[in-house]
């Protein structure tokens, strides 16, 4: 990642007979962060849905994707930043088994490559969740950005068209 603020975190996996064992977070893991998880999310997505890009300017939220394989994409919106209005991708899969970590003020979204995905959102706030109405969102195609998705047709929710 070009972007020094977003962070990616790698994950040890303990395999067996059974299958596989793995931590996504523990707090003393994850030096010079004092963050207090709150809130979980689980979403499930079929193959060539698009989700996001959503985002707000008051938590942070570590993600990954736990079955599937997700084109990630992440866009720096705080407008002091010096990477204000850049994206950065990655292939996020339950084979890579990484975590992101955003700082508010980035927006996020995916497309579903495989046939189905589960994808995880940790989110550290202060008082209330930041639904909806107090999130910003940017439109999955804007011209000015330019994202390269590899799709032209997604599966869109109406917020995000």
């Amino acid at each position: 990642m070009k972007n020094p603020d977003i962070k990616i975190f790698n994950h040890d996996v303990y395999h067996d007979y059974r299958g596989e064992l793995w931590t996504i977070w523990k707090d003393n893991d994850y030096p010079n962060t004092d963050l207090k998880f709150n809130h979980d999310k689980i979403s499930t997505s079929k193959k060539d849905v698009l989700r996001g890009l959503h985002g707000d300017y008051k938590s942070w939220k570590m993600v990954e994707c736990l079955y599937g394989e997700l084109y990630f994409v992440i866009v720096d919106n705080r407008p002091e930043s010096i990477y204000y209005g850049q994206w950065e991708w990655m292939m996020l899969s339950d084979k890579k088994r990484q975590s992101i970590l955003l700082p508010p003020g980035f927006a996020n979204g995916f497309l579903v490559m495989s046939e189905y995905s589960i994808f995880h959102y940790k989110w550290s706030y202060p008082g209330e969740y930041p639904d909806v109405e107090d999130q910003f969102t940017i439109k999955w195609n804007d011209p000015i950005l330019g994202i390269d998705w590899p799709i032209n047709n997604p599966i869109l929710q109406k917020r995000d068209k």
